[in-house]
């Protein structure tokens, strides 16, 4: 008698998710009626491991605020909504990005696999890792521009005494990605060398690719991974106060159970999910409040492999990840902003004169845009004292009083005391009466 074989791959597996959500498209409903002060936005779809951070992508790249939320994933279903707004706090009314919306996260999508991530075959990708330390970023640029290179966009995060930068750059000449492979090897074993310093404790990395890549996704993946999240005992700078994470087990349901309370800012709950994904948790049900100074997440979580947190060492790691998640993009210092023509050495150059007058940077994010950078840097002392205000006074005349603004003063540190974490456990979970006339049951049309 003729074996059959009936040994399933994973690609067996793969194809009959597809099916699951062929056979059950996204379905997005907006909602501009129903809350006073809140476009509502309702994602139903199969579920499958990382959508809550697919449909939190979309949203934050667009700028929306996330103003409350409740997500619910348990079983083959995912169901998410939210209350957003733009950064003005006004309501989406744009018919274009509602249009957007609904191409992206309904049924005409295929955003598992591509949401944020720009083509990136014109250009060359570079990302760096390495110990941080005053004047990094400006000898990061005075080595790409000897070696020809003109940078397009970059973004850099530093925490915790690590830095990670994320650089797309092209050829001087041709304006295109660079291609040579002896000069992309040249451009990462300098780049490497440059990381490195003094500091062989830590190892430095450097990755040269031409593929596209989500930016600040990517940043969190490789701070992760890099376990910026160890403290480290010799960072010469005072410590911002911490965020509230609480982890406890709820051994009724099997799962673990997430609060998390600090002060709010734009893509803090995209932090914070990048981090559940990247550590293999699963959001079952979550309930987010931000309509305050102060923001309060809440997520009931397993392990992808359904357990809950198992031990006190795995409770621990995870707090200190997701106070890292949320730490990464807290800036401290001077917002500086600067929007010119573009033009090859330009970030050298002014990299250049922040270290010569010792700024350090903090953060920056920079950007081409139809010929003009626009570029913004968080820049504090590089002693720790508060920056000199004649400093920067001298910085904007050597730059220009016109392309370099001062945007905001030295972050204040003082925070008003947290209430107990324990106050809200399992509170906010399954409040309707939160929302504005949601209509959380799924049609079955």
């Amino acid at each position: 008698m003729e074996t059959i074989n009936r040994s399933y791959s994973p690609n067996m597996v793969d194809e009959y998710q597809k099916f699951i959500r062929r056979m059950n498209p996204p379905r997005v409903v907006i909602d501009n009626e129903s809350c006073k002060n809140a476009t509502v936005i309702q994602v139903d779809s199969a579920n499958k491991h990382g959508i809550l951070l697919e449909v939190v992508q979309v949203l934050t790249d667009l700028n929306f605020i996330v103003t409350k939320a409740y997500i619910s994933s348990d079983g083959g279903w995912f169901m998410d909504v939210f209350n957003v707004t733009d950064s003005e706090g006004n309501k989406i009314t744009d018919e274009e990005i509602l249009d957007y919306i609904q191409k992206v996260l309904g049924s005409d999508s295929s955003f598992t696999k591509s949401v944020g991530v720009t083509s990136s075959t014109d250009r060359t990708v570079i990302e760096l890792i390495g110990t941080d330390r005053p004047g990094l970023l400006s000898e990061v640029c005075a080595v790409l521009t000897h070696l020809k290179c003109n940078v397009l966009n970059a973004e850099v995060w530093t925490h915790n005494t690590r830095a990670a930068f994320i650089v797309q750059v092209t050829d001087d000449e041709s304006g295109l990605a660079v291609s040579d492979h002896e000069r992309l090897s040249i451009i990462k074993q300098m780049l490497c060398n440059v990381l490195e310093g003094s500091n062989k404790a830590r190892e430095a990395k450097t990755v040269v690719s031409n593929g596209g890549t989500h930016t600040e996704r990517r940043l969190h993946q490789m701070m992760l991974e890099d376990r910026d999240f160890e403290r480290d005992s010799c960072s010469s700078f005072v410590e911002m106060p911490k965020p509230d994470v609480n982890v406890v087990n709820w051994y009724d349901k099997d799962c673990s159970v997430v609060t998390i309370r600090c002060k709010d800012r734009p893509k803090l709950l995209f932090d914070i999910i990048c981090t559940l994904t990247d550590m293999e948790y699963v959001v079952i049900h979550g309930h987010v409040d931000a309509e305050g100074p102060e923001a309060y997440q809440e997520y009931c979580i397993r392990h992808v492999d359904g357990s809950h947190v198992k031990s006190e060492a795995e409770r621990q790691r995870m707090v200190q990840c997701i106070e890292a998640a949320i730490e990464r993009r807290v800036s401290e210092g001077l917002k500086l902003e600067l929007c010119t023509t573009d033009r090859i050495g330009l970030l050298s150059d002014v990299t250049r004169i922040f270290r010569e007058n010792s700024l350090t940077v903090t953060r920056a994010e920079v950007a081409t845009r139809g010929g003009k950078a626009v570029n913004t840097f968080y820049v504090r002392d590089a002693s720790g004292y508060p920056v000199d205000s004649k400093i920067i006074d001298y910085i904007r005349k050597e730059i220009g009083q016109t392309m370099l603004k001062v945007k905001c003063n030295p972050q204040d540190s003082n925070q008003s005391p947290q209430e107990s974490p324990t106050r809200f456990l399992f509170g906010g979970l399954f409040k309707s009466k939160s929302f504005c006339n949601f209509g959380l049951v799924r049609s079955n049309s």
